[in-house]
């Protein structure tokens, strides 16, 4: 696809970062399991750029329930299936070039182009 990384950064995210990843969730009852399931652990964090990048990699992550991945894809090959499927789904992937701007920013502080 021709899709390049442009940053990747290996870190623990705390309450306050997930928080307002999440805020559009905020309130909802999946989000105080899903802040402590990313807290628990080390995040990987990739800014990937190449052309209908969005689509491409919310594709190669697969359906949001691992349980329903297609094979092949990021969920339905490494997402465990332990009954919390939807929130231990293994990958975020930003929906939009807006979603994708603001987790950049606080990710990754901005990036200069």
């Amino acid at each position: 696809k021709g899709y390049r990384l442009v940053e990747v950064r290996l870190r623990t995210a705390d309450e306050s970062l997930l928080a307002a990843h999440y805020i559009e969730h905020a309130g909802k009852p999946f989000v105080g399991p899903l802040i402590a399931f990313m807290a628990s652990g080390p995040v990987l964090s990739l800014v990937v750029e190449g052309y209908r990048v969005i689509e491409g990699v919310r594709a190669l992550a697969g359906a949001t329930d691992p349980t329903t991945a297609a094979p092949g894809s990021i969920r339905g090959d490494l997402a465990a299936d332990t009954g919390a499927s939807v929130i231990e789904n293994i990958i975020h992937a930003s929906d939009s070039p807006e979603s994708s701007a603001r987790e950049i920013a606080l990710w990754f502080g901005g990036l200069d182009s």
